[in-house]
């Protein structure tokens, strides 16, 4: 796929007026965590509306990235989701030490360690303040997946020589690690993105859970919450365009490549919003493997 392909086939934005409301509860939400005071809260909420007035062009991630740049700025803090993305890989980390041995006894690894990666999407402070990882990987491991290419994932996976893999959230990123070093290590390369937003991946998360160990890590060259193809760098263009098949994680991922309609693409996800649930056709937080290649029944 060529620039000229991307450009066209991005062309139509996902974005839901009730995604402003989100938005704005996560700001919230860091108002009450860095004590910002009235007048500050007054100015970014200013500036906030006429960031979203001004942002028809523009997909819900890229609108993300806008605001998170004016509360930088704003607080004067490069990361303002640091604490919680190091307690993240730090939590997640203590559950790959319990589940390592385990999936690595087991003669097929691939459906837990699927399910594992899938019930990871649940660490995002961007969509709350607070989740219980361990009881949704209880619920995970059980569920009946309400999309669910699986096979047809493992098939791939398996015929691949080039796998690209699209990280979301910290945290997260250990149970992606699992996934890789379980079913898919040598054929690898991780992207995380091209610098701090929301909790999503950077450099810093990949080298704090060691990603390296069992892939190649670069970043997208674009710190949205997504992966937005016309703004990526061109080395990551370059990977995106030779790999045989493409891994995408979370609901920002989605947003940003499922209208590219590319059956190298299989979104892993758990579905936290109502926006999303009903482009699925799915209920909310049921769990997502879906090739991008295959129309949704609805």
């Amino acid at each position: 796929m060529d620039m000229n392909t991307v450009t066209a086939n991005t062309k139509s934005k996902l974005k839901d007026p009730r995604c402003v409301d989100c938005f704005r509860r996560s700001y919230f939400r860091l108002f009450k965590k860095y004590k910002v005071s009235e007048i500050l809260q007054t100015n970014f909420l200013k500036r906030f509306d006429e960031i979203i007035k001004d942002a028809d062009k523009l997909s819900s991630p890229e609108i993300q990235r806008e605001l998170t740049k004016e509360f930088r700025n704003l607080i004067g803090v490069e990361d303002p989701f640091l604490e919680e993305k190091k307690a993240s890989n730090v939590q997640a980390l203590k559950i790959f030490e319990r589940w390592e041995p385990v999936v690595f006894e087991e003669v097929d690894s691939f459906k837990t360690t699927l399910r594992l990666a899938i019930a990871g999407n649940i660490m995002d402070y961007g969509a709350a303040d607070h989740f219980d990882i361990d009881s949704v990987i209880i619920k995970v491991l059980h569920a009946d997946f309400a999309i669910d290419h699986s096979c047809l994932l493992k098939e791939k996976i398996e015929e691949a020589k080039n796998i690209l893999y699209l990280g979301d959230n910290a945290g997260e990123i250990v149970f992606d690690r699992l996934f890789i070093k379980s079913n898919m290590s040598d054929k690898v390369t991780y992207v995380v993105k091209g610098g701090p937003v929301l909790n999503d991946v950077t450099l810093r998360d990949a080298d704090e859970v060691k990603m390296r160990r069992n892939a190649d890590v670069i970043t997208n060259g674009y710190d949205a919450p997504s992966t937005v193809l016309e703004k990526c760098s061109p080395e990551f263009i370059e990977h995106y365009n030779k790999a045989d098949l493409i891994i995408s994680k979370g609901q920002g991922n989605l947003e940003g490549l499922i209208n590219e309609k590319d059956p190298r693409i299989f979104f892993l996800l758990m579905v936290k919003c109502d926006v999303i649930a009903e482009l699925l056709g799915v209920e909310k937080e049921s769990f997502v493997v879906y090739n991008g290649g295959i129309d949704i029944e609805k």
